[in-house]
């Protein structure tokens, strides 16, 4: 796992703080993929650090259908969406057939209690693609913002709802061939929901309009890739004052003006069926880049055109997660790669500071509270760790169910979804 610096960059650059997440403040609730800032952690909030199937479990609720799409919540309610099998070819062991109605949960955060199951979108036999053993047909988590609510399905479309479920708006019209599935989740920039569809052929980075469901922009990716599928879920950074978009997919991340789709800069690599989100943080943004190795790129992006000779400040070329999303808190790097093995880093150069085999397979990405660290195994398995330059295993916690969805915060309680459930696990 070595890091190569660029020697084209200036020591000081490295170790300066040349920027911070779109937003830095703490908030009670847990409204998209990886939390309000999409940085996955909570802020001076202390979770559970000890559960397994019967202890510190304040509820766990039935759930019907399969996704992985991750728990949002405003504190009284919590969001999930699934794909509920509407005839018997789809309730049989091969998803890829049959027809599906893609579903909003709504769920009493105090209870558990399953208050609506609604329809969004009826995926019929002839419109199911085939997806892959991990992936399920609602994966991508949605986002609450204020009175609605916002569900991704990918090719299938997007859907904007009121907080009861009521359909505001729907989009079809950005259809595409998918390989495996969905995955990547969209993300909010003023009016803009942005997402991307990179599919067997053409892949784009895509804008609705949150107010009509027009597309507002649509941004061709400009490069060539034999295997030209992925799935992350775009960043939201705010650089010199200026917002921009980063969406990673096979051969290249691009950095993008919110406002018209245009591209501000592009970085190229090797690599494709890109699944994890960037991170971001004092300068430094985190891409990783390859399915097949595992390579990840260290970026300054604040450069303008082509800046992969110019703004890599290093990279690791083999190692890093393929599905989980890495951590970034006061210049270490945290990250689980999808065979178990965790490790720290220093963000300003790549230097490793630790590497530990945890154990497992792991697709969840993982949540910072407290100076504490959850990685969740695809197993079911919690392993809670300090955040710090020294490993230190605080936890093990076993639920024994199939879990690939991230975990969520709940006030001082954490959101688990498994395969059939959903959890709410609490300290008393």
């Amino acid at each position: 796992m070595d890091t190569r610096a660029n020697r084209f960059l200036p020591i000081f650059f490295l170790l300066a703080g040349l920027g911070v997440s779109t937003s830095s403040a703490a908030e009670p609730t847990w409204t998209q993929f990886r939390g309000a800032d999409r940085a996955g952690i909570v802020p001076d909030v202390a979770l559970p650090v000890q559960w397994d199937a019967k202890k510190n479990i304040r509820w766990r609720s039935e759930l019907p259908g399969e996704g992985w799409s991750s728990p949002v919540t405003d504190g009284k309610r919590i969001y999930l969406t699934a794909a509920i099998p509407s005839d018997k070819a789809a309730a049989g062991e091969d998803a890829s057939n049959g027809s599906f109605d893609l579903s909003l949960l709504i769920i009493d955060a105090e209870t558990g209690e399953l208050q609506t199951q609604q329809t969004l979108i009826h995926q019929t036999a002839e419109e199911t693609q085939k997806i892959h053993a991990k992936n399920s047909h609602a994966s991508p988590t949605t986002i609450l913002d204020g009175d609605r609510l916002y569900s991704h399905f990918g090719f299938q479309g997007t859907v904007c709802t009121d907080l009861q479920g009521k359909t505001l708006w729907i989009n079809r019209d950005l259809s595409f061939k998918a390989i495996h599935g969905n995955g990547g989740s969209p993300v909010l920039v003023d009016n803009r929901l942005v997402f991307t569809c990179d599919g067997a052929s053409e892949p784009f980075v895509a804008a609705l309009k949150t107010d009509t469901s027009e597309l507002a922009w649509k941004c061709p990716r400009p490069v060539e890739a034999k295997k030209k599928f992925s799935f992350s879920t775009p960043a939201v950074i705010e650089v010199d004052g200026k917002q921009q978009i980063v969406a990673p997919g096979s051969n290249c991340v691009l950095g993008i003006e919110p406002a018209d789709g245009s591209i501000l800069w592009q970085v190229d690599y090797d690599g494709y069926s890109v699944i994890p989100q960037p991170v971001y943080a004092g300068g430094i943004l985190i891409v990783c880049t390859s399915y097949d190795k595992g390579g990840l790129l260290a970026i300054d992006p604040r450069g303008r055109g082509n800046i992969t000779e110019t703004n890599v400040l290093w990279q690791l070329d083999k190692g890093a997660p393929k599905t989980p999303t890495p951590l970034m808190q006061s210049g270490l790097l945290y990250m689980i790669n999808d065979a178990g093995v965790a490790y720290c880093l220093d963000a300003a150069s790549g230097d490793r500071i630790w590497q530990k085999r945890i154990g497992g397979q792991y697709s969840a990405s993982p949540l910072l509270a407290d100076g504490k660290i959850y990685f969740t195994s695809e197993a079911g398995e919690t392993t809670v760790i300090q955040a710090s330059r020294d490993f230190q295993e605080l936890a093990r916690n076993d639920l024994g169910e199939r879990t690939l969805a991230s975990l969520a915060p709940l006030d001082s309680s954490i959101l688990l979804r498994t395969a059939k459930a959903l959890y709410r696990i609490e300290t008393p």
